[in-house]
């Protein structure tokens, strides 16, 4: 069925910076494209209002033509410098990307980075009808990160370099006409491979600063223990968004729902406490008499006295085992008084 200008040009408007158009049109890529870089940084997307009609030709050339693939004797299809810049601009994005969410794990450097700045470069290399030799821009990618190895800002030498690599064997893709539904499955996973590890940043940072507010909610009302009324004012002041909520709600909920909210934050585990409970071995259901039994068993297995041969590595633990009973008996001490 032949493209219509008119239905590219409303999904253009409707949803350009997701690439509707494009999934329209058969360009995957160029669709996979602008979802992840919002229709390359909105720039792009400007620029296909003039573009637009020369898509929906391709499209319908493509279409009439047999799904075999292109002789061996086609000459390479020329290198555009837009498309060279989108390539080393796409490449950084990536790769910044990669250093934001995956730079804790230990071979970063040696293989996540470059495969995620070769990866954007590649997705650019195959907008269109054009497409790239991926093994080759992976392994220009491997090559220049290890020569940059450690620094933040690697992934331009990287993209730069693996760009230069794409467009050196640059070729015209195989005309092959899928269904839309497993086109729509691959662009799905790619784009859960892409957002996966952001989410997983993102979480990871959110749960950390719960965590810190948490901590900081806890230890200001046990340092106003000794003054109960002074505790009280603190209390009542947390529990007031509850109140403000019940006021333009005609309040529906009961104080004491908001109030167990509180409770179950304060009475969370911090990460120092979690930390503790790992190094005495204990759950997080263990007793004040269960911590003080790991304490004592530990202490005596790894106090310097009884590891003459490891005094360092005795000293270390002894001390880790020490302040986390001192943490946990805190934590029991602040339940007593509460």
């Amino acid at each position: 069925m032949a493209k219509k200008i008119m239905i590219t040009y409303a999904l253009w408007a409707m949803g350009g910076p997701l690439g509707l158009h494009h999934i329209y049109l058969g360009r995957d890529s160029h669709a996979l494209l602008w979802i992840l870089t919002f229709g390359g940084f909105g720039l792009g997307w400007a620029r296909e209002f003039f573009r637009i009609p020369s898509y929906v030709n391709e499209a319908n050339r493509a279409a009439d033509r047999a799904p075999v693939r292109r002789p061996q004797a086609t000459p390479p299809p020329p290198v555009g410098l837009i498309r060279f810049a989108g390539q080393i601009c796409v490449g950084i994005y990536f790769g910044s990307v990669a250093l934001i969410s995956l730079s804790s794990l230990s071979f970063f450097y040696f293989l996540v980075l470059p495969l995620s700045v070769a990866t954007g470069i590649h997705l650019v290399s195959s907008v269109g009808q054009q497409t790239s030799d991926l093994q080759k821009t992976l392994i220009t990618c491997i090559i220049t990160s290890s020569i940059f190895y450690g620094s933040n800002l690697s992934p331009l030498p990287i993209s730069i370099a693996g760009s230069v690599t794409s467009v050196q064997h640059i070729t015209f893709k195989p005309l092959r006409p899928e269904p839309l539904g497993p086109r729509l499955y691959r662009l799905s996973l790619g784009v859960l491979a892409f957002s996966a590890p952001l989410g997983y940043c993102a979480f990871h940072n959110t749960t950390a600063t719960l965590y810190y507010i948490s901590d900081c909610i806890a230890a200001l009302l046990d340092f106003f223990w000794f003054i109960p009324w002074l505790k009280g004012l603190l209390e009542y002041f947390l529990l007031l968004p509850y109140r403000l909520l019940c006021v333009l709600t005609g309040g529906g909920f009961y104080e004491e729902s908001w109030r167990k909210v509180l409770e179950i934050i304060l009475n969370e585990y911090s990460k120092k406490e979690m930390e503790a409970l790992k190094i005495l071995s204990l759950s997080e259901e263990a007793s004040q008499e269960e911590v003080t039994s790991s304490y004592r068993e530990l202490a005596k297995l790894w106090h310097p006295d009884h590891n003459p041969k490891r005094q360092a590595e005795a000293q270390k633990m002894f001390i880790q085992i020490q302040e986390a009973y001192e943490i946990l008996l805190n934590r029991y001490k602040t339940k007593r008084r509460q």
